[in-house]
């Protein structure tokens, strides 16, 4: 037995659904094309063209930071997925989840605190060495002011 042969009453608000979307998508797109601007400038034929002319490469090179935030990120996205998942069926898995919840987070406590002594979370300049900057700089003052007097 087919069951779109059985029940054609279910079939009705799919198709006004689809026809509902293609004719939307029909009218942006006529709109876009009669409102849309139309120009011819230096940057409008190139690839991803915003209005602005390319300068340099696009092959940048990132320091190892970037790479450590980068890591961080994906460390703690995934620990929230599990941590939800877990919550989720916390009953069902009673203290046995638990137990296993309570050893990937120290686990991810023990990768924070590598990610931590290996700068990943310094994202400015050090305050000690900006201090020692300072000090150095009003000394240095005072000794041409001594030295003008």
């Amino acid at each position: 037995m087919n069951p779109s042969t059985e029940n054609p009453n279910l079939l009705w608000p799919l198709l006004v659904y689809g026809a509902i979307v293609f004719s939307l998508v029909g009218i942006i797109l006529t709109l876009s094309h009669l409102l849309g601007g139309r120009h011819q400038e230096r940057a409008t034929g190139e690839p991803y063209e915003g209005g602005i002319l390319s300068t340099g490469s696009a092959r940048l090179r990132f320091s190892a930071q970037f790479y450590l935030i980068a890591m961080l990120f994906v460390i703690f996205d995934v620990e929230t997925i599990f941590i939800v998942s877990w919550a989720i069926a916390f009953k069902e898995l009673g203290w046995y989840g638990y137990a296993g919840v309570l050893v990937f987070v120290l686990l991810l406590v023990v990768v924070l605190i590598y990610e931590w002594r290996n700068g990943a979370l310094d994202f400015g300049p050090d305050g000690k060495k900006i201090l020692q900057a300072y000090k150095r700089m009003t000394l240095k003052s005072k000794a041409h002011e001594m030295v003008a007097k």
